[in-house]
C-alpha cells in the first residue's frame, strides 16, 4: 500500500519575508507590487482583515490601511524553495515539486527503510523545515496524491492530517464537490444543477449521468475521484548536474570569524548528511560568502578523493575561507556546496593509512539514522550543540 505525503508551505512568500524580517510576524502584511498590482501572498494577521491572494493591492489597502507591503524577491523565494526540496531529498528520491511551495513525497520506501510511522516522519519533516528555514508547512498523508493534497488543506495552518486507506471514503464523502481537484466554478455549477453538493452525492451518481453532464473524460475522472481512486505516481525530478549544499543567513551581520567558521562547519555537516542520504559523493567544494552590502563572492576547491564526510568538506571550505583573508568584513550569509556529485556505488576509494576511515563512516551513519528518526537536534557535534544566533534563509 502506497503512502504519499503532500507538503504545502503556509503563505509561502509572506512566510519567507517574515523569516527575514521577524518584526512582520505579528502585523498584517502582504507580498505584492504597486497599487495596480495584486496580493501574491498574505500572512494570517492580514487574512483576518479579509485580505487574500489574488486580490487587487488597492482593495487590500482599503481593507487594512496600515497593512505592511513587501515587494517580492523571487530569486530569494526560489533559493528557499530549493533548500526545502533538499530537506525532502534527505528522506527519499521520490520527490515531486508540484510548485515553488508544495511537493508530493512518496514515503513508501522511506518507511520500509526507517521502520517509521508516517506521522512521525511527517512531523519530522515539518520540524526540519522550521528548524532550517523558519517556514511553517502543513502536511497531508494519504494513500494517493489526491487524498494527500486534500488532507494537507485540512491540516492548514501549520498542522498534519493523515488519512489511512481504509478511512478514505469516510474522509472524502462529506466534503463539498468543490474540494475535488479540477472542480472549478463552472463545473460546480453544473453539479449543483444536478442536485449534487457533496462528494457522496457525486459518488452515488452513475458514471454515464456524469459523462452526459460533463463529457466522457471529466465525468469518468470525477466519478473515480469521488471513490478515492487515483493511481498517479509521484514523478521524481530528472537529475541535472548534481550538487548539494546549504547556506545560512545570520540574524545580524557579523564580523566575528569564530561565528562564521562555526556556521561553515554546520553547513558542511548538513551538506554531508544530505549527500549520504542520496548515496552520492563529490570532490568539488564551493564556499559562498555574502557581505552586508549584498555583494557575494564564491571560491571552489577540488579534493584529492571523492567524499561524503563532514570533516573533508569542512576542511576544504575552511581553507577557502581562510584564503580570503577577510579583515573585519561584515558578513551576512555563508554557504557550502559540493558539486559534480556521482553515485557512491560508482566510485572506489582506496583506504588511506592515515585515516580511521571505517570508524568515521560508522559514526556518521549512526548520526544520520538518529537524525532521521528523532529530529535534527537528536545528535550534534559538540561545537554545534549551542546554536549560533542565526536565522536560516535557504538551506
Amino acid at each position: 500500500m502506497r503512502v504519499i505525503a503532500h507538503v504545502d508551505m503556509d503563505a509561502f512568500y509572506a512566510s519567507v519575508e517574515m523569516a527575514r524580517h521577524p518584526e512582520l510576524r505579528e502585523v498584517p502584511m502582504f507580498v505584492g507590487g504597486s497599487t495596480r498590482g495584486v496580493v501574491l501572498s498574505a500572512n494570517y494577521p492580514a487574512r483576518r482583515f479579509g485580505i487574500t491572494s489574488g486580490m487587487p493591492s488597492s482593495r487590500a489597502r482599503r481593507l487594512c490601511p496600515k497593512v505592511a507591503v513587501v515587494h517580492p524577491d523571487f530569486d530569494h523565494y526560489s533559493a528557499v524553495s530549493s533548500g526545502i526540496s533538499e530537506i525532502f531529498d534527505t528522506l527519499t528520491d521520490r520527490v515531486e515539486m508540484a510548485s515553488i511551495d508544495e511537493a508530493f513525497i512518496d514515503l513508501t520506501t522511506a518507511m520500509r527503510r526507517l521502520g517509521g510511522d508516517p506521522i512521525v516522519i511527517g512531523e519530522q519533516l515539518r520540524a526540519q523545515v522550521m528548524d532550517e528555514q523558519s517556514i511553517a508547512c502543513s502536511v497531508g498523508i494519504g494513500p494517493s496524491k489526491f487524498i494527500a493534497k486534500l488532507a494537507s488543506k485540512q491540516a492548514k495552518p501549520d498542522g498534519l492530517v493523515r488519512v489511512k486507506a481504509e478511512d478514505t471514503i469516510a474522509f472524502l464523502h462529506p466534503l463539498p464537490v468543490e474540494a475535488i481537484w479540477g472542480v472549478g466554478e463552472a463545473t460546480a455549477g453544473k453539479l449543483h444543477r444536478l442536485g449534487l453538493s457533496t462528494v457522496r452525492d457525486l459518488a452515488n451518481t452513475s458514471k454515464p449521468t456524469l459523462q452526459r453532464a460533463l463529457g466522457d473524460g471529466p465525468g469518468e475522472l470525477l466519478f473515480d475521484l469521488a471513490w478515492g481512486r487515483d493511481d498517479r505516481s509521484v514523478i521524481a525530478r530528472e537529475p541535472a548536474e548534481h550538487s548539494v549544499g546549504s547556506q545560512e543567513t545570520f540574524g545580524r551581520d557579523t564580523d566575528d570569524p569564530a561565528l562564521v567558521v562555526t556556521e561553515i562547519l554546520r553547513m558542511a555537516d548538513r551538506t554531508a548528511g544530505r549527500m549520504r542520504a542520496q548515496e552520492m559523493v563529490g570532490k568539488t567544494v564551493t564556499l559562498s560568502v555574502r557581505f552586508a552590502d549584498f555583494t557575494t563572492i564564491t571560491r571552489s576547491g577540488t579534493l584529492k578523493a571523492y567524499t561524503d564526510k563532514t570533516n573533508d568538506i569542512y576542511a576544504e571550505a575552511l581553507r577557502l575561507f581562510e584564503k580570503l583573508a577577510l579583515q573585519r568584513a561584515r558578513i551576512r550569509r555563508v554557504g557550502v556546496r559540493v558539486e559534480k556529485l556521482v553515485p557512491k556505488s560508482e566510485t572506489y576509494q582506496q583506504p588511506r593509512l592515515d585515516e580511521p576511515e571505517r570508524g568515521w563512516e560508522e559514526a556518521e551513519s549512526a548520526i544520520d539514522r538518529a537524525v532521521l528518526r528523532f529530529g535534527p537536534h537528536a545528535v550534534q557535534r559538540a561545537r554545534l550543540a549551542r546554536r549560533a544566533d542565526v536565522l536560516t534563509a535557504a538551506g
